[in-house]
């Protein structure tokens, strides 16, 4: 199992019910995997360096994630389809 950091951007109109929502279908992609989940950090609301699909502004959530190499090509793919998430970064912690 390696560590990785999860960021995650999430449009900024949803309400803090479907933020919820989004974070808990990320978690339970991760734990499916085999993977766990080592912390969550809700960042709030920030203003966006520049214009994302019309938004100027994201909710940003980091997560500290354990999961097997192998796992994190799906992991991404469920990220990209899922249309509430503006953007990610997975990277490996060292």
């Amino acid at each position: 199992m390696r560590k990785y950091e999860l960021v995650c951007l999430i449009q900024p109109d949803l309400d803090e019910a479907a933020v919820t929502g989004i974070v808990d279908r990320i978690k339970g992609w991760v734990t499916d995997s085999g993977g766990t989940i080592d912390k969550v950090d809700m960042w709030g609301k920030r203003r966006l360096a520049y214009v994302i699909q019309k938004h100027r502004e994201s909710t940003y959530v980091l997560f500290n994630v354990s999961m097997l190499p192998t796992a994190t090509s799906s992991l991404e793919q469920n990220l990209r389809y899922t249309e509430t998430v503006m953007r990610h970064m997975l990277t490996l912690v060292a």
